[in-house]
């Protein structure tokens, strides 16, 4: 799909058109700034298919999406986040599994330039950030792993071992944050492959292991997770059938996920992605 939805995270309701990517893709990867949304990599028509354009827009209007550059490689099911300044793209499969790791200045345009490599090659990984560090979680080698790696956004180099992720259940996950706190959500469990609801949260200045936060409304996989300092909000999905589920959590709390309301687009956000301009 090309369409673009958005919601006001602080309020409750269902989605509202936005406009149209360049092209239609699957799994692509979206960070932001307080002003721009990025999004990097996914998946597009014909075979195989793999992309590595990066498509911008600007948050506060709505309009369709504009060429910002292109990643380093091609990549599908990699991850993303941002803090004001800078955007990180990392890991992936082309079906190759990838450890790199791209950025990209977010007020500019033009394309990516390495950053260093994530201590396991994954795809399928999760991703989120402080104002001052990365974080990517979880993912598969194929094989679904627990690891959770940091870096230093303003600055380049290999990512480092933070911890585990205590669900395991960590492929496709959804993942939101406030300037100290980190969230996972939902994703695939190793056998049978099924969608979970766990919710996971981790301190992001320090390091260690995740502690359990509470469940979605649903078990689910492949949706999209976005936030502002408050909220983190964690939208579509499937399992086994695609999903229009729009759940909300208090970051700073811990407790089940509540109804935000749905995806109502006219393709529900099976594999899509997120970006918010206000965190």
């Amino acid at each position: 799909s090309k369409e673009i939805n958005y919601i006001q995270i602080q309020s409750q309701g269902n989605t509202t058109k936005f406009g149209d990517l360049i092209t239609a893709l699957a799994d692509m990867q979206g960070g932001s700034s307080s002003t721009r949304g990025l999004f990097g990599g996914g998946l597009g028509p014909g075979s195989p298919g793999f992309v590595n354009t990066i498509e911008y827009v600007t948050i506060a209007t709505t309009s369709n999406a504009t060429n910002f550059g292109d990643l380093n490689e091609t990549s599908f099911q990699g991850s993303a986040l941002a803090n004001d300044t800078r955007y990180v793209y990392g890991g992936g499969t082309t079906p190759t599994v990838k450890d790199v790791m791209d950025y990209v200045t977010i007020a500019t345009t033009g394309d990516a330039t390495d950053f260093g490599n994530l201590t396991v090659a994954r795809f399928a990984l999760t991703a989120f950030g402080s104002p001052t560090r990365g974080i990517f979680a979880g993912g598969a080698t194929p094989t679904i792993v627990n690891t959770i790696d940091y870096i230093t956004i303003a600055t380049t180099g290999d990512a480092t071992d933070f911890g585990d992720v205590t669900s395991e259940d960590t492929r496709n996950a959804m993942g939101a944050s406030s300037s100290t706190r980190g969230v996972i959500a939902g994703g695939q469990t190793n056998a049978p492959s099924t969608g979970t609801d766990a919710i996971d949260f981790l301190t992001i200045a320090t390091t260690g292991s995740t502690t359990d936060f509470g469940d979605l409304t649903d078990g689910r996989r492949r949706g999209s997770g976005l936030s502002n300092s408050i909220r983190g909000v964690f939208a579509g999905g499937y399992d086994p059938s695609a999903k229009n589920t729009i759940d909300f959590i208090t970051i700073a709390t811990t407790g089940n996920a509540k109804d935000f309301g749905d995806y109502s687009g006219a393709s529900i956000a099976m594999t899509g992605t997120g970006a918010s301009d206000s965190h």
